[in-house]
């Protein structure tokens, strides 16, 4: 299912009852002495999912000598980059619905002041092929809890995705989850494009850091208006000034497309 420099999540089957999961396998080689402490505190906040609807719920923890295995609930419609790959862009009511679930997921991770830091398309899973399906957010590897009176630093997220005030080693906020996934991802949804993608790496940081944000006609031509007001409300500099999650889901963009989008089939 997927590859990374210090894990590896396969599909794997229950024995007994022919279930699917998903299993995530940390290499305590590659992830050195800290691998057990970052891989339990996944887990614990994977457990503050288990009450949401749209967050993929952790099932078992396994320990072997070579690596450890966390055991998730098999989403089976896949990861949203693969449609957004192959469909270049994706029906506004569609991606209305994408947004707003996974807004939800968010709210409720915030109340537990978890900041999840790597909304991207992979990190989303769909529960069956659109138009059908509902969101399970996955992934809380990179994502931290933030404290009152505390201040967490990190240079950590994809570099198309990043909050500026993450470049800038600013304390982490839950407002960095807005700049990923209402932001960035509501742009990437509507035009298949990333909205501050440069030649290289530095370039992309350059962008994201001075907000260089546009809304070329030719991309947005078929984009409504209040799409493009909802993405700039919040693709802002200052984090203060970003709407919660809360409130981005009292937004009229969500209100305009809250009766067109197909209600999902019981798998």
């Amino acid at each position: 299912l997927f590859r990374g420099k210090f894990a590896v999540v396969r599909r794997v089957t229950h024995r007994t009852s022919g279930k699917s999961y998903a299993a995530k396998f940390l290499r305590r080689r590659r992830m050195g002495k800290d691998c057990e402490h970052v891989a339990f505190e996944e887990v614990r906040m994977l457990e503050t999912a288990l009450g949401h609807p749209h967050l993929v719920h952790v099932i078992e923890v396994f320990q072997a000598p070579s690596e450890i295995i966390i055991v998730t609930e098999y989403v089976s419609g896949g990861e949203l980059l693969r449609h957004v790959v192959w469909d270049e862009m994706i029906e506004e009511p569609l991606a209305a619905r994408i947004v707003r679930q996974t807004l939800h997921a968010l709210a409720y991770l915030h109340t537990h002041n978890i900041v999840h830091m790597d909304v991207k398309p992979q990190n989303i899973l769909l529960t069956r092929s659109l138009p059908t399906f509902d969101v399970k957010l996955c992934d809380l590897g990179l994502a931290r809890q933030v404290n009152c009176g505390q201040e967490t630093r990190d240079l950590i997220g994809t570099p198309d995705y990043v909050a500026p005030e993450i470049l800038n080693y600013e304390p982490i906020h839950t407002s960095c989850d807005i700049w990923y996934v209402v932001g960035v991802l509501t742009y990437v949804l509507l035009t298949g494009f990333s909205p501050f993608a440069g030649d290289n790496k530095q370039e992309t940081f350059l962008n994201v850091s001075q907000v260089n944000l546009d809304f070329p006609d030719d991309i947005f031509s078929d984009v409504s208006s209040q799409a493009i007001d909802f993405m700039k409300q919040v693709l802002v500099r200052d984090p203060k000034k970003r709407p919660s999650a809360t409130q981005c889901l009292n937004h009229p963009w969500f209100m305009a497309h809250a009766s067109e989008t197909p209600k999902p089939q019981t798998p």
